[in-house]
């Protein structure tokens, strides 16, 4: 007894098993977790170095080296992705080995910072201890903006750190980040002419004031039975109290600190980062969500619990939301379930329409089963309802028919003929079970390389493997259990059907038989007819174009506003802001968002914050539809040449999938700076040569000015002024040297001493700058201790890659798609001649997605060797299996009429699409020749066991193909999936035809099968 015949006399187990099934996904649908696109590991982290006064040389030779010299010892590390050095910092990023999944990492990043920690003694004095930055990856799912019209910074801190402890609490929440907050100081301006007249060194002041605020420990003391600890007063009660220090003179006086200086609480003249929403001032807020939460419940807690603290927020001040990822995923996941069901319906009616009301019913009925019983496993398993998952299940769709199909149409010519229900279950379950199987661990492993691939994208897209995975293994069960269950119950014999009737008469599939009989006839011209469509399918396909990912189908895009390096953070504030004053003004634009001086906190996975610098700015527009965002794009486009033309804009739409900013990229890697900018150089001008190239850039830009006072050490001895000494008056001159803290409750001020607005506006004065002589006991000008003053010009970053110097020249194409323009200016750059020592490299789209396809390749040995195994062991012969290959390669016939004619691009979906093809096609020959083999064992003639093999699996290939195609028409309205669907449908369609014609051909031509006289 076999699992149909099982099924078939003991229906109370086999109901309880559906009843499981359709329990299970209904309850497992309604607690999956649920995103807009999988989660993928960012392996990487940051250490960040400070080094105050260091130029971006001695950063890179003092910090930068050292660093990058132990995190070499770490053998989990692929490549130290790259190194920047700026003046005062250094900041390197290092890429972790593909093979490390998300549980590894806590054990990664404590051996990380245990080798930072054993290398710190070889950092120069004044450089800082090194940051490891481990959190890179995390996702603030929830990001908005908190604005209020009159209110200052310290308002808007104080109401932003108040929600913050609330909402923290809220279940599912695991951390929030704050960002943009003016710093605030206190500032104790004093003329340096009249620190001069009173002899008064700013190491007096300095040491006063640093002495004077801090905390320390003045012991206890035993007073009888107790123990009381001592507590001196003394700390500043307020920042006017800072004044009433008593500071002496060289001459014994002592003088109020605020007779002879202007005290003030402000906040940092140049702040680090400023933020404006909708062109206001505010601070951004990112909430982050554990990991495996269901997104959206947690985003309606969030937005119940904002709710409830509406009232604790001043009048006035409001949060703008930048982007909701709950509000995202839950029109995603909804968008998606309408294409599932779309495609569902589709399959089934085509069911209906072509195999008849019960037949389609029966099928219909195990298709839903079988997708209710993959959402329960889906659930068990902690895969959630995310972009890939969703389209796995539509792809599956059609597949997940296969089995039943070939199991109901078995059995309905048999009860029609007569036969018993239970007999015929029997029958075809014990003919069919293990092709059926064979073919569906085929279909599973096309797919395999995916899953196995451990790279960023292969993670990205692994649950398209995954599903499948358990959809198809299902699927087959559901086929050879469920089927034989529900044929039983609803077919019956046919009372009118004569012994002799022919099942297979109609005109169909007799206009099938003749074609079929006319190509075996004519064997060898149909194979050259299939080869010649082969050959110009394969010159076609050099034609389709290529991409990586697509753009996101949210309604934002990116303005990147690159001002000229060097540029004060407040000269890239306005422009930024006359930016996306002109964005708001433009129909469909809904808001923007400014970021100055660095990026956002990450609040999609795909997008990476950029690096700290005052010329950068980014703009975050929103618009109401995707398909405004062309013709916005195209008028702030117009608008920053006309009248920004010393910006560096990019902008660019937001991506699915992993990627970067620079679709092009040609690195050049080498010893010599002057070498580097020359060499880039000469790749831009090869970018600007080709009109359709834009936002040409290199990634190290413009040298700064650096101001050089050249110290006389002979007179600086002379009057016992140090480097350090002329260092120090000049930053008290200009920036303001610290001076201690103020404390006021859980914020820490830093005090700075600097001169007064007057002096430090005019840079020619600083000759007269006044320095502390202990020789002279008094301060002399700064010009007694230079020889004068230069300007020079330095490297304002020095980037590297694998401890190599690198610089990056990069472009992006006018249009959607980089592989036309990359195909251009390659062989150009390639001819660049370069010296000794110096080598190029590609990064950008084409770097990506050969990384990407390299993954993949790594586990398609493995995965086509287990397929040619399986289909070796199914038949136990060698001749069938290399018929089934010897059609893989004709879906390419398919897939280049379909990409060529509908203007499609070869990216990675349809690369994986195109892996599922052969999947789809082994199925279905496997089918067939199973047949013939069965056929021809039972005493046919041979040539009667193809034809007659042929025409009774043309339904069941037939309807395999035509539910699988429809069924992925609603995917055509997806910009991530229409170039998978446009592969799979064009490449099944014709590949099925050809199979249905090309296997019984080179069966006959393999096995020498002759046509009989009589024929």
């Amino acid at each position: 007894m076999n699992i149909g015949e099982y099924s078939v006399r003991n229906k109370v187990t086999s109901w309880l098993f559906v009843i499981i099934l359709v329990g299970g996904g209904i309850l497992g649908f309604d607690s999956m977790g649920k995103l807009e696109d999988p989660a993928f590991t960012i392996k990487q982290a940051k250490i960040i170095t400070y080094y105050p006064g260091a130029s971006p040389r001695q950063v890179q030779d003092e910090v930068t080296y050292h660093i990058e010299d132990a995190l070499q010892r770490l053998e989990q590390i692929k490549r130290i992705k790259m190194s920047i050095s700026r003046p005062g910092m250094s900041d390197i990023t290092v890429e972790f080995k593909d093979k490390y999944k998300a549980k590894d990492f806590p054990d990664i990043f404590d051996e990380l910072r245990r080798k930072i920690v054993d290398m710190q003694h070889k950092l120069p004095p004044g450089a800082q201890k090194p940051i490891v930055v481990d959190d890179f990856g995390d996702v603030y799912g929830v990001f908005g903006a908190i604005t209020g019209e009159g209110y200052s910074y310290r308002d808007l801190k104080d109401v932003a750190d108040n929600l913050k402890k609330e909402l923290v609490l809220v279940p599912g929440v695991r951390k929030i980040e704050i960002a943009g907050d003016r710093k605030e100081v206190v500032y104790v301006e004093i003329s340096r002419t009249r620190l001069g007249e009173l002899g008064i060194p700013i190491s007096t002041i300095q040491s006063l004031l640093s002495s004077q605020n801090t905390v320390v420990d003045a012991g206890s003391v035993r007073v009888g039975d107790e123990h009381i600890r001592i507590a001196p007063t003394g700390e500043f009660a307020s920042v006017k109290a800072i004044g009433s220090l008593l500071v002496g003179s060289e001459e014994g006086r002592l003088i109020y600190l605020k007779d002879i200086a202007t005290i003030r609480r402000a906040y940092q003249e140049v702040p680090d980062q400023l933020i404006y929403a909708n062109g206001k001032p505010a601070l951004s807020i990112g909430i982050s969500m554990l990991s495996g939460e269901n997104v959206v419940t947690v985003g309606e807690r969030i937005t119940q619990r904002l709710g409830e603290l509406s009232n604790n927020v001043p009048v006035g001040m409001e949060f703008t939301p930048i982007y909701v990822q709950p509000r995202e995923v839950q029109k995603s996941v909804s968008s998606f379930i309408i294409s599932v069901l779309e495609a569902l319906v589709i399959v089934i009616v085509v069911l209906l329409v072509f195999m008849g009301l019960q037949t389609g019913l029966i099928i219909g009925a195990v298709l839903m089963i079988t997708v209710a019983g993959t959402l329960w496993i889906m659930q068990l398993y902690g895969i959630e309802l995310q972009r890939i998952s969703l389209g796995a299940l539509v792809i599956a769709l059609g597949m997940l028919v296969d089995n039943a199909i070939v199991v109901a149409e078995g059995m309905l010519v048999r009860i029609k003929a007569g036969m018993d229900a239970t007999r015929a279950a029997g029958e075809v379950i014990g003919k069919s079970i293990w092709a059926l199987l064979g073919g569906t661990i085929i279909g599973i492993l096309a797919f395999s390389a995916i899953g196995l691939s451990d790279d960023n994208t292969g993670e990205f897209a692994s649950s398209l493997f995954y599903v499948i995975l358990i959809s198809l293994m299902l699927s087959w069960f559901t086929a050879v259990s469920t089927a034989p269950l529900l044929c039983a119950l609803l077919l019956k014999p046919d009372a009118n059907r004569q012994d002799d009737d022919d099942p297979y008469a109609g005109k169909l599939f007799q206009l099938y038989k003749r074609y079929l009989q006319m190509a075996l006839q004519y064997r060898w011209q149909t194979v050259g007819i299939v080869v010649g469509l082969f050959v110009l399918a394969i010159f076609g396909f050099g034609f389709v174009k290529q991409a990586f990912f697509p753009s996101s189908n949210t309604p934002m895009f990116f303005v990147d506003v690159w001002e000229v390096e060097g540029t004060d953070i407040r000269k890239t504030r306005d422009e930024t802001l006359r930016i996306s004053r002109f964005l708001r003004e433009q129909p469909g634009v809904v808001g923007t968002t400014s970021f100055i001086g660095g990026g956002a906190s990450r609040f999609t996975l795909t997008y990476e914050p950029k690096e700290r610098s005052s010329a950068y700015a980014q703009i975050i527009v929103k618009t109401e539809t995707r398909e405004q965002i062309p013709e916005v794009w195209d008028k702030v486009d117009a608008f920053m040449a006309r009248e920004t033309p010393q910006n560096e804009p990019i902008i660019k739409a937001m991506r699915i999938g992993p990627g970067r900013d620079g679709k092009i990229e040609a690195r050049f890697h080498g010893p010599d700076d002057e070498v580097l900018r020359q060499l880039a150089e000469k790749a831009k001008a090869i970018f600007r040569a080709d009109p359709d190239a834009k936002e040409i850039r290199d990634d190290w830009r413009q040298p700064a000015k650096r101001i050089v006072p050249v110290f006389n050490e002979q007179v600086g001895r002379q009057l016992g002024v140090t480097r350090e000494d002329l260092a120090n008056a000049l930053n008290a001159a200009f920036d303001g040297v610290p001076l201690g803290l103020y404390r006021d409750g859980i914020r820490l001020l830093p005090i700075y001493m600097r001169a007064p607005q007057s002096e430090r506006a005019d840079v020619g004065n600083m000759q007269d700058i006044q320095v502390w002589s202990p020789v002279l006991k008094r301060a002399v000008p700064v010009s007694q201790v230079v020889s004068g003053f230069e300007t020079h010009w330095e490297n304002s970053v020095i980037r590297g890659r694998n401890r190599i110097q690198t610089i990056i020249a990069s472009c992006n194409p006018k249009g959607e798609l980089a592989s036309p323009l990359f195909n251009r200016v390659r062989p150009q750059i390639e001819a660049v001649k370069l010296p000794p020592g110096y080598s190029l490299s590609w990064g950008g789209e084409y770097e990506d997605s050969t990384n990407a396809q390299q993954g993949l390749g790594k586990a398609l040995p493995a995965g086509f060797l287990l397929m040619i195994i399986t289909s070796i062991l199914l038949f136990g012969k060698v001749r069938q299996p290399l018929i089934i290959w010897l059609t893989v390669p004709l879906a390419i016939i398919g897939v280049t009429v379909g990409l060529l004619g509908a203007r499609g691009a070869f990216d990675f979906m349809a690369l994986l699409g195109a892996l599922s093809l052969i999947g789809l096609l082994i199925k279905n020959a496997i089918v067939l020749i199973e047949e013939i083999d069965q056929q021809i064992d039972e005493g046919k003639q041979p040539y009667d066991g193809i034809i007659d093999s042929a025409v009774s699996r043309l339904r069941p290939v037939t309807m395999a193909a035509v539910t699988t195609i429809l069924g992925m028409i609603p995917l055509l309205q997806d910009v991530f999936f229409v170039n998978m669907s446009l592969t799979i449908m064009f490449g099944l369609g014709f590949a099925t035809v050809l199979t249905l014609i090309v296997v019984p051909v080179l069966y006959a031509i393999l096995f020498k099968v002759e046509i009989p006289s009589t024929k």
